[in-house]
């Protein structure tokens, strides 16, 4: 199968994302370790993020536009696990930086419970893409 012009292109940006799934995943283990809760949770949901994108560009050949891990995993036809860590994670792009999209201080909600939680469901989607696409 012929492959698109812009293809090496898309191949670099694919890697280029999943690099940036794992280095945002480090980011999140080493602020939960530090204790920076609200911090480690947008993390854990960029490492997610950033590997859905870099499975789209692999599967679908574009980028997706947006935030929406929802829709990123029913693009890729993700099995429920990875969906329902989607739903976890997915509220958490506004939720850890906007106070009002929390009527509040976003670094006020979070402790390390929810932040080991937040980790686990991006985990696994991280695995899934890893296993799936790489």
């Amino acid at each position: 199968m012929e492959q698109p012009e812009n293809w090496t292109g898309q191949r670099k940006l694919a890697e280029a994302c999943w690099a940036q799934a794992r280095a945002n995943y480090a980011a999140a283990v080493t602020l939960l370790d530090a204790g920076v809760y609200f911090a480690s949770v947008f993390f854990a949901q960029q490492a997610a993020e950033m590997a859905l994108k870099a499975a789209s560009i692999q599967k679908l050949k574009k980028v997706p536009r947006g935030h929406n891990l929802i829709q990123m995993c029913n693009a890729l036809d993700a099995p429920t696990e990875v969906m329902n860590a989607a739903a976890e994670l997915n509220p958490e792009f506004l939720a850890t930086r906007s106070p009002e999209a929390v009527s509040g201080v976003p670094a006020q909600n979070y402790d390390r419970k929810s932040a080991r939680l937040h980790l686990r469901v991006a985990q696994t989607i991280v695995d899934w893409i890893k296993i799936t696409f790489y």
